[in-house]
């Protein structure tokens, strides 16, 4: 499968932190390459910026287009929560106008653009300032920022003039049927987690004549597209090694479906989700990468919440993942019991 197709498929690429999308994408694809994501981001058929939850992901620059429209009201429900307060006597609509004229035709980080904007507002909080502007205005964070290994400062770009287009009007019913061919069978509430929009059960109902539907063991109704393939459980699910904040991990609001409570405890802490090991598609444990460059040795530790019923393969998988986050680097796997 082509790389902007995978981007496609999953909606949106978490990208939360700076390598993981790449790791989300090599743990998908046969024989990616870093140089296969990066190119992308360059080229601008993939764009980074804040859609699903209001948080960092990587999608189409033709999906960005008009799934950032639809989540807008989460965005700004985020920036209400951080920072209401602060700002409850500010014009926001005078806001959006000016950080759009200082983006205009340029490229800031959020800090410059802040103290830019505290220039009309001097008294105002530089980072309510900043993150207010990223909620208020549809922004993307251009390369290389964001590419493997490469932090700092976020720069932001207003997302129609990067992408080259005008942003497009669309329904909830196209964002949940991509929710669906990429993560279903779901609920009402799986599709509210993934992408943070609320008040949700009008529009299934809508839909409901349209698309398939089934319980799950507790009760729950879940939601498909007619005719996606529904395999049997004794189908063998490969084992995995997903980057921090996957989306797998981060597609449903019930994750008992990939984990036990007590895993779920050790995996999401607060608005941390670790990167994980599956095994027989659940989550077997978790996992930490140190790669020393100086050095040139790195080191996969993998805390696993049992005994690991098929230890070959996955040193196989750890095998991969580090020839493809450290080549050329001495390479250390440490299979060791949670505690």
């Amino acid at each position: 499968m082509p790389v902007l197709e995978a981007v496609e498929r999953l909606v949106a690429v978490q990208a939360q932190e700076t390598n993981m999308p790449y790791i989300g994408l090599w743990a998908r694809l046969d024989a990616f390459g870093r140089d296969d994501l990066t190119e992308l981001l360059y080229g601008r058929s993939v764009v980074r910026g804040s859609i699903l939850r209001g948080t960092q992901h990587m999608a189409s620059a033709a999906d960005y287009s008009w799934v950032r429209p639809l989540v807008q009201e989460s965005l700004l429900r985020g920036r209400r929560a951080s920072f209401g307060g602060v700002t409850k006597d500010w014009d926001l609509d005078e806001l959006a106008a000016e950080a759009r004229r200082l983006l205009n035709g340029r490229i800031l980080t959020r800090p410059q653009l802040a103290r830019a904007l505290a220039e009309c507002w001097p008294d105002r909080d530089l980072q309510a300032l900043g993150w207010s502007a990223q909620a208020l205005v549809s922004v993307v964070h251009p390369p290389p920022s964001g590419t493997w290994d490469k932090g700092g400062a976020t720069p932001f770009a207003l997302a129609e003039e990067w992408i080259g287009r005008p942003f497009g009007e669309e329904g909830a019913d196209r964002l949940i049927r991509r929710y669906l061919a990429a993560f279903g069978p779901a609920s009402v509430k799986d599709f509210q987690m993934w992408s943070g929009m609320r008040r949700m059960d009008a529009t299934f109902e809508e839909l409901r004549a349209s698309l398939e539907t089934y319980r799950d063991e507790s009760g729950a109704e879940l939601f498909d597209l007619p005719g996606a393939p529904l395999p049997d459980a004794d189908v063998p699910a490969p084992v995995r090694l997903l980057p921090a904040f996957d989306n797998l991990i981060l597609a449903y609001a019930d994750r008992g479906r990939m984990m036990t409570d007590e895993q779920r405890k050790a995996v999401c802490i607060g608005s941390i989700t670790k990167p994980t090991l599956l095994v027989d598609g659940r989550v077997h444990g978790v996992w930490t990468l140190k790669h020393d460059k100086k050095a040139q040795h790195a080191a996969l530790t993998i805390e696993h919440f049992a005994p690991v019923p098929d230890v070959p393969a996955v040193e196989r998988e750890a095998d991969r993942l580090l020839g493809f986050a450290a080549p050329g680097a001495g390479h250390e796997l440490r299979l060791v019991p949670w505690s």
